[in-house]
Parts: C-alpha cells; structure tokens; sequence
C-alpha cells in the first residue's frame, strides 16, 4: 500500500456515483466528460445524462480529488491522488475512527473476534511499525 501522502482531499466521502466516477477517471489517468459518459453508457442496463456526469465531476473538484484543465476546446479532469493513495488515507481515517473510541472492552472484544489470517496481519504490522521506530530512532 502506499505511504500516506501529502496531499489530502478536503472532503473524503463519496456518494456511489462519485466513486464509480473516480474509479473511471483513475482508469483513464486523465477524461474528459465525454469519455466519462460512454464508458458509464457501455452498459445497457445504465441511463445517466450527460450533464450528471459534468455535475459530478464538478463536485469531486471542489472536494480535492480531481482537477480540471482545458485543452482546446473540452474541459478533462486528472486526480490529484492515485487509487493506492485514496486507500491509504482512507484506511488511516478508518483507523483513526476505530482509536477513538477510546473504549478498551469495545476495542478488546473486537480484538478477540479476530481470525487468525487477521492476527497474523496485525503481527505483521507490529513488526512493520517496529522496523519504521527503530530507523527514525524512536522507542
């Protein structure tokens, strides 16, 4: 995964539409509203207007995932995170709602629920954080 980065999108939410967008907008690396559009209309089953496309995208940028630039005559928009990076702030915030429920038993009683797939995962993490404190000098 990859480490956190710099950059954070002002608003992490998405609504179902708006993932499905980024998804597509990741796929892409760079689109316009057009390409947007016919990859969403590629499935039969789907109606979406052009200008819902436009109203999404729209909203992305003003939440900090996408950017929009002109080229010639048609708007494209670029995300200012990659996929990996939306995991990675996602899967922070995600644990940083989990630490504040400052609750032990909660918190214990979770733990203990834990497969051993899971437990294996969260050794594997301890020793990961350890590696990272003992090269930054920290106990």
């Amino acid at each position: 995964m990859s480490p956190l980065p710099e950059y954070r999108p002002q608003k992490l939410s998405l609504g179902s539409l708006e993932a499905e967008i980024l998804e597509i907008v990741w796929d892409f690396g760079q689109a316009t509203v057009k390409q947007i559009h016919d990859r969403i209309l590629a499935d039969p089953e789907r109606e979406l207007a052009y200008a819902s496309v436009t109203t999404v995208l729209n909203r992305l940028t003003k939440k900090g995932w996408l950017r929009c630039s002109k080229q010639n005559k048609a708007f494209s928009w670029k995300p200012l995170v990659s996929r990996e990076q939306a995991k990675a702030i996602q899967a922070y915030e995600q644990l940083q709602q989990f630490l504040a429920i400052s609750n032990p038993d909660m918190v214990a009683s979770f733990a203990d629920s834990l497969d051993t797939t899971s437990v294996e995962q969260l050794e594997a993490i301890a020793t990961r954080l350890k590696a990272i404190r003992r090269q930054r000098g920290t106990p």
